[in-house]
């Protein structure tokens, strides 16, 4: 058990969040994003229109304010595109509407565009550079934050770019980055009990973990403040995601969980599990 690592094909499936109003989420992520949406009692699974994984469950707790600043929770999902053209096409549509755009970076390993939904859940967009291309400096990846080339990226488009039509096929969760008290329970938790790898140190205030030399599936990051508190319940957020591991990988989790000491729940054909910071995931075998 003390040298279990997670296997190189993990991944992550549908970031689940709480939104204050239904109606006004999907106008954003159907509209803006150009999501497929499928609503059912108070809820709404969002998946690319053409084909692919749910990427996103909306559940409404009506007037639910956003999350508290200062708090423990999402700092940004990361929506991993297939390519850097179709990064461009998401560019393009958010200037066209108009979208406030908080960010955009390029951190050596990809490109990447930020933004919030109504609810103020932060989204990262972004396509991967070639992992050929990936920096590794003493066993740790290069990873950086320098401004995105706009102009250089919008120009993938071409001259003639087709109407936007959503996110398109092979469109997944590429990576969550969550805020948290303290960097060394993160780690116990995220690699001492999941069995990511510490991939980055390095980057101020932040620490970064993956599975299969990926640059990173999870972030976490004390930018709310060293021992952050816990946002209030009844707040717009993350209430959990899905962490998929090959077939039999999920009892190897939850039996490194209880020798941890921790309770590992049953939750949509797996188990759920709380980091120190009550962020939660839910481990499953990948089907």
């Amino acid at each position: 058990m003390a040298d279990f690592r997670l296997p190189a094909t993990t991944r992550l499936g549908h970031v689940h969040l709480r939104v204050g109003d239904l109606d006004r989420a999907l106008a954003f992520y159907e509209g803006v994003l150009g999501l497929r949406a499928e609503r059912a009692s108070g809820r709404a699974a969002l998946a690319p229109r053409n084909g692919g994984p749910e990427l996103v469950l909306l559940e409404e707790r009506p007037g639910a304010a956003p999350r508290e600043r200062g708090t423990t929770g999402l700092y940004h999902y990361a929506i991993l595109l297939p390519d850097r053209r179709a990064l461009a096409g998401a560019l393009r549509r958010l200037l066209d509407v108009r979208w406030p755009i908080e960010g955009a970076s390029d951190h050596a390993v990809s490109e990447a565009v930020y933004l919030a939904d109504p609810d103020g859940n932060g989204i990262e967009l972004y396509a991967d550079r070639p992992r050929e291309t990936w920096t590794w400096r003493h066993g740790e990846l290069y990873m950086t934050t320098r401004p995105l080339d706009v102009a250089g990226l919008l120009c993938a488009l071409g001259p003639d770019p087709d109407p936007w039509a959503g996110v398109p096929p092979g469109t997944v969760i590429g990576h969550v980055h969550l805020h948290v008290s303290g960097l060394a329970r993160a780690e116990a938790f995220y690699h001492g009990v999941l069995g990511f790898d510490v991939v980055v140190r390095s980057y101020p205030g932040a620490l970064f973990l993956s599975a299969g030399g990926y640059h990173h599936h999870i972030g976490v990051n004390v930018w709310a403040g060293p021992g952050a508190t816990r946002p209030s319940p009844d707040r717009a957020g993350l209430i959990d995601f899905q962490l998929l591991v090959p077939a039999g990988g999920a009892a190897q989790v939850a039996e490194r969980a209880r020798a941890h000491g921790l309770d590992p729940r049953p939750a949509e054909g797996g188990f759920r599990l709380e980091d120190p910071d009550g962020n939660a995931v839910v481990v499953l075998d990948a089907r």
